[in-house]
C-alpha cells in the first residue's frame, strides 16, 4: 500500500470527498443533501475498497512488477477508475463517497488519493446503537448492536485522529441544516445552495446501500430523535460518549 508513483498518470479523480461515519449516523441524509449541490455527486454507498484484482499467474505478476505495480497499486487504479466513471456520468465536478466501512480502510484511502478530503459525521453513540438494533430486524440483540456499532465508532475515531477535516454532528445537522451545510460548502470551497435543505427524493433508496426508510424518503430534513438520558447509555458506550462529548461534563475531542 503506497501513494501513486505518478499521480498525474495514475489518478483520474481530483480531490474526492469521503464522509467517515459509523453506521446509522445520518450519512444517507448528509449524502442526499450534498448530492443536491450542482457540483457534488454523492451516490449510494459504493464499497470500492472491497474491489480486488488478481494476477492469475506468476508471469502476470512479474509483468506488472516490471511496470512498477503491485497488487495494491492495481486495486487503487481500479478504485479510481470506478469512481471517476461514476463522476463523469453524473456531469458534476466532485464525487462524495459515504460508505461507513471506509473508516476501516482510511489509511488505504488516504494513500490511494493523497489529495482526498475528509468529513467526519458523528452521532450520539447510544442513538447509533438503538438505530442499528432497529435496522437489524431481529438479527441482533441490543447488546450485540451496541458492540457492533462501537467497532465503527472506534474506526471513525482513529480516522479523525489521523486525518484532517471538519466534524459534523447529526444532531446539529438536523437542528440547523443551513448552518452545517454552509460550513461544509466553505470547507469544500463551494458556494452554498438552498437546494441542499430540500434535497428531494434520493435517486437510490435501497436496503444495504444506505438508509431506505420514510425519513430519508421525505426529501427534506426531519428532526432527530431525542437524545438518550445519561443513565440510559449502555456501559460499553460510555467511553465513546465521553470522547465525543455526549455526556454531561465531558468535552469532545479534536
Amino acid at each position: 500500500m503506497r501513494p501513486p508513483a505518478d499521480p498525474a498518470a495514475d489518478r483520474l479523480l481530483t480531490a474526492p470527498v469521503f464522509v467517515m461515519s459509523p453506521v446509522r449516523s445520518g450519512s444517507t441524509l448528509l449524502r442526499a443533501m450534498l448530492n443536491a449541490h450542482p457540483a457534488l455527486h454523492a451516490p449510494h454507498e459504493l464499497h470500492v475498497r472491497r474491489l480486488t484484482v488478481g494476477f492469475g499467474t506468476a508471469l502476470a505478476e512479474k509483468a506488472m512488477a516490471e511496470l512498477g505495480h503491485n497488487q495494491a497499486d492495481l486495486e487503487h487504479l481500479l478504485w479510481d477508475r470506478v469512481l471517476h466513471r461514476e463522476l463523469v456520468r453524473s456531469g458534476k465536478r466532485h464525487i462524495v463517497d459515504k460508505t461507513p466501512a471506509n473508516a476501516f480502510a482510511y489509511k488505504r484511502i488516504a494513500a490511494c488519493w493523497p489529495d482526498a478530503r475528509f468529513v467526519f459525521l458523528l452521532r450520539h453513540p447510544a442513538s447509533i446503537a438503538t438505530s442499528w438494533f432497529e435496522a437489524g430486524a431481529g438479527r441482533r440483540t441490543h447488546e450485540e448492536a451496541a458492540a457492533d456499532a462501537l467497532r465503527y465508532m472506534k474506526a471513525v475515531q482513529r480516522a479523525r485522529a489521523a486525518l484532517p477535516g471538519p466534524t459534523v454532528r447529526y444532531e446539529d445537522l438536523t437542528a440547523d441544516p443551513e448552518k452545517e451545510t454552509r460550513a461544509l460548502c466553505a470547507f469544500l470551497d463551494l458556494p452554498w445552495e438552498p437546494a441542499m435543505l430540500a434535497y428531494g427524493s434520493p435517486d437510490v433508496v435501497v436496503k444495504g446501500l444506505g438508509d431506505w426508510k420514510d425519513k430519508i424518503r421525505s426529501g427534506s430534513v426531519q428532526p432527530g430523535r431525542d437524545l438518550p438520558r445519561p443513565e440510559d447509555v449502555p456501559e460499553i458506550l460510555r467511553p465513546m460518549c465521553e470522547t465525543w462529548g455526549y455526556l454531561p461534563g465531558t468535552a469532545a475531542s479534536a
